[in-house]
């Protein structure tokens, strides 16, 4: 630790731009958890995409249902690496549970549209997760992922999207079971 006890959470959120301080500077602000969410919040709108960045990852983390909102926002972040950042933020539910996870009528138009348009790989792998979540019912996430495998310019989006498209791996392995 760079001596951050005394350092304020803006402070440490204006670190994540910095490459010699921001691992620390992350690593800090977890710890501080719901303390410093405020603070990551605020740091969304800065100038540096690297903050940015490191915002969308701690909110992977910290997010709270009044964070949802900034977080969907920034899947239109000029920045290929904070889109990435947001849409995993948007998927993962492995670090945050189902706690605040966004539904269909909250993230699937920005998914659907990332998927089929944008021009970043890494961007469109990572809508192929949040879109393959609703694979099982929504119609249009079925489709856009079946034509993504299917069409996608990238041989790893192809990969990804036909993991979560019916027939895959883990559209497969997430099926809803009904109790008998």
């Amino acid at each position: 630790m760079l001596g951050f006890v005394r350092v304020d959470n803006e402070s440490l959120v204006a670190c994540l731009g910095d490459p010699q301080r921001a691992v620390a500077a992350y690593h800090e602000l977890l710890r501080r958890g719901e303390d410093a969410v405020g603070a990551v919040r605020g740091g969304l709108g800065d100038g540096n995409p690297a903050v940015r960045e490191g915002c969308c990852r701690l909110l992977d983390h910290l997010v709270d249902t009044d964070s949802m909102d900034l977080l969907i926002a920034m899947a239109d972040d000029p920045d290929a690496r904070v889109r990435t950042a947001a849409f995993h933020a948007l998927a993962c539910d492995r670090c945050k549970g189902d706690t605040c996870a966004p539904g269909a009528g909250q993230v699937l138009e920005p998914a659907l549209r990332h998927l089929a348009s944008d021009p970043d790989p890494h961007v469109r792998a990572r809508a192929a997760e949040l879109v393959g979540k609703f694979a099982h019912t929504e119609v249009r996430a079925a489709k856009a992922l079946e034509t993504s495998h299917a069409q996608d310019p990238s041989p790893a989006v192809r990969k990804k999207a036909g993991w979560y498209a019916p027939g895959g791996a883990i559209y497969e392995r997430t099926v809803p079971r009904t109790l008998p």
